[in-house]
């Protein structure tokens, strides 16, 4: 069973005060399986960014197709979506994609428990003391055993994202989507998010991970998958990706950036 499929994605962003319409997702179909680890990867403004946010249901979808485990969710042309889904059927299958901003977006009233705890409790009305131990558990899986009743203030940067990664593991998600989550650390606090990365995908855990950090995607991912100006312009094994990739463009960038 694949867990994420699009064909034929396009997204246009209408520009205002006289701009021209921005195409920045084109035609872009790419199958995730069960259990695989993909990054993408690719220069700024590729649309890398926006592919996560239309999976997430973030961003409306223009063009194309979205399927989530197998399942047709959106068929869309012209931005009308032909597929007739009850409301609540569609979102409990979009509760099945869990995902990491740059942004920690954590409650700074609420301790790192309490950020946790609460979709379980609001979303998935999971009883209070049930989602406090569920959110315990994944708090101690993501080292932060001693900081449950901690406030986002006084946790480090990494410390806040691996909160982030643990609210979103608390509502068993069955598809991780991570957007650059360590691009708002100091270089000091990476390598602890990206440790806990590691550790979710080693557990099994589909994951499509948007990064600039290429030894992650070289040691983790299963497919790297190169983004330019809105196109999918190569999909490789990170062995063939970062020793011998086909497009000139992606060689141009991989020269810049490791």
């Amino acid at each position: 069973m694949s867990m994420v499929k699009t064909v034929g994605v396009c997204k246009t962003f209408h520009g205002s005060n006289g701009r021209p319409p921005l195409d920045v997702l084109i035609d872009v179909s790419l199958t995730v399986e069960q259990k695989e680890v993909i990054c993408i990867i690719g220069p700024s403004g590729a649309g890398k960014s926006t592919y996560l946010r239309l999976l997430n249901r973030l961003e409306t979808l223009d063009e194309g197709q979205i399927y989530i485990e197998d399942k047709l969710l959106f068929d869309c042309h012209k931005g009308i979506n032909s597929v007739k889904m009850p409301h609540e059927e569609r979102n409990e299958t979009l509760l099945e994609v869990g995902m990491v901003f740059q942004r920690f977006n954590l409650f700074p009233h609420k301790t790192a428990l309490e950020n946790v705890m609460l979709a379980p409790v609001h979303v998935r009305k999971l009883p209070v003391e049930q989602a406090r131990e569920r959110a315990k558990g994944i708090m101690e899986r993501m080292g932060l055993g001693d900081k449950f009743d901690t406030y986002p203030a006084k946790l480090s940067g990494g410390q806040q994202q691996r909160v982030a990664i643990a609210r979103a593991l608390a509502m068993e998600p069955r598809i991780m989507l991570f957007d650059e989550p360590t691009s708002s650390l100091d270089p000091e606090l990476v390598g602890e998010v990206l440790s806990a990365m590691k550790e979710l995908a080693a557990s099994g855990m589909t994951m499509l991970v948007v990064s600039h950090e290429m030894g992650f995607a070289r040691e983790v991912a299963d497919r790297v998958v190169f983004m330019y100006e809105g196109k999918i312009l190569e999909i490789a094994p990170p062995e063939i990706m970062f020793n011998n990739p086909i497009h000139d463009r992606t060689r141009q960038f991989l020269q810049s950036v490791l």
